[in-house]
């Protein structure tokens, strides 16, 4: 490791900030690991419906919406270090709730309140992300020097997929086991994610005096939506990318939960079997996120987005065509599709570029100090589309079935490609 940090020739900030980004990435690998089969969990475990189901994703991109409320706010906070720790503890914490859950399925089925209960633990669980996220990327972007901001941040992505993809295929393991594991495993995930908050508290910052101190709340709310609606009038090349975001995310959240309506209805899995389809991929991803790192810094995002765009197109085709090739074999309790295994590959690469083009590419069109507010755009058009696409989703599947759906999804896929194309042949 100490070789790793002299070849990079970092500075002394730089140094600190990628220990602290490192172990950050590897606690959020473990959380993440655990929350790849959350949805399914509430599928199979606890027998949630498809619409509550879809609520359950929505929660976890909807309340970016009100960054567009807050985002001003969240400028004028002095102390960002105590923000992050008290978010962390309030969003996280409750999780351990989960602990009561019953063990059966059918105290379960018999009282629906769990259902209830276990979506609003995870609606104020995913809030934490709004003062999070952007601060993420503010912390990075202030601490990291251009030339080295994709590289560091794909080398800490790529230890947070690696740990991921062990946690997920033991989770999906011990769930076969004991489908009810969820209670002991989400309490703990609920204190790492409380952990995680303060080791990105740690990470330098330097507290400033601002006049936004002095503004009142309503003038903070007003400030942010001129700002952001400023930055997307003015800055061209960004505006195209944030649409190309709205295609895309369309695309994405229509999928994402009839997916795993697929895994358990279409392909009747196992959690052993879901667990490698959500996470085998990342062998692929971790193999490619370096290269895929040095790619971002050194072409347009644009055109880093058109890969990420035609990748997840082509992910989604090979799983829809599943229902018409549906040979197979078993392999240590998994059921492998051989059409899946293309899926596998194009996820992998979609996996290694979208979680850099997601997370960082907003801040490839701004000034390091802007890169909060780029981000709090970002997700906030995130929080716009998940009001409605994720249960419309749902909608469309129980409409038109599987085919249909996944086929509108890659529709909407590729004219966000050609609006890539289209934006950075106009605007370089």
């Amino acid at each position: 490791m100490t070789f790793l940090f002299r070849d990079l020739s970092l500075d002394q900030k730089e140094t600190k900030t990628f220990r602290l980004h490192l172990i950050y990435m590897a606690l959020e690998g473990v959380i993440l690991g655990v929350l790849a089969l959350n949805e399914f969990v509430f599928i199979k475990s606890l027998h949630g419906t498809n619409y509550q189901l879809g609520f359950l994703f929505q929660f976890s991109m909807v309340i970016f919406l009100f960054l567009v409320f807050i985002n001003e706010m969240l400028k004028r906070i002095k102390n960002r270090k105590k923000m992050l720790r008290l978010v962390s503890l309030l969003t996280r914490l409750p999780l351990l709730l989960i602990l009561f859950f019953p063990r059966d399925t059918e105290t379960v089925l018999a009282h629906e309140i769990y259902h209830y209960i276990y979506l609003g633990l995870f609606l104020i669980y995913f809030s934490g992300n709004i003062v999070i996220y952007p601060n993420i990327n503010f912390l990075l972007k202030t601490n990291y020097r251009h030339h080295n901001f994709g590289k560091l941040y794909s080398y800490a992505t790529s230890l947070n997929k690696v740990i991921m993809l062990v946690i997920t295929f033991a989770y999906g393991y011990l769930l076969d086991y004991d489908n009810y594991f969820f209670v002991y495993a989400l309490p703990i995930t609920g204190l790492l994610g409380v952990i995680s908050g303060f080791v990105l508290a740690a990470m330098p910052y330097q507290e400033t005096q601002s006049e936004l101190e002095k503004k009142t709340l309503v003038q903070s709310v007003t400030d942010s939506v001129k700002e952001m609606w400023s930055i997307l009038k003015t800055n061209v090349p960004y505006r195209h990318f944030e649409g190309g975001f709205m295609f895309y995310g369309f695309s994405f959240m229509i999928s994402i939960t009839v997916i795993t309506i697929y895994f358990h209805e279409a392909l009747n899995l196992n959690y052993s079997s879901v667990a490698f389809y959500r996470n085998a991929y990342n062998i692929l991803a971790i193999i490619l996120l370096p290269v895929a790192g040095r790619l971002l810094g050194n072409i347009d995002p644009r055109k880093f987005a058109v890969i990420t765009y035609l990748s997840i197109a082509l992910y989604i085709f090979f799983l829809m065509m599943t229902s018409y090739f549906p040979d197979s074999f078993e392999f240590l309790d998994i059921t492998v599709y051989y059409t899946l295994i293309l899926y596998i590959i194009f996820h992998g690469i979609f996996a290694a570029t979208m979680v850099l083009l997601w997370n960082i590419g907003s801040a490839y069109f701004c000034r390091p100090v802007e890169a909060g507010t780029y981000q709090s755009i970002h997700l906030s058009l995130t929080g716009v589309r998940a009001i409605f696409a994720p249960l419309l989703g749902v909608l469309f599947y129980e409409l038109f079935g599987f085919t249909v759906t996944f086929s509108i999804a890659v529709f909407f896929l590729l004219m966000a490609i050609a609006l890539m194309i289209w934006s950075y042949r106009r605007t370089k």
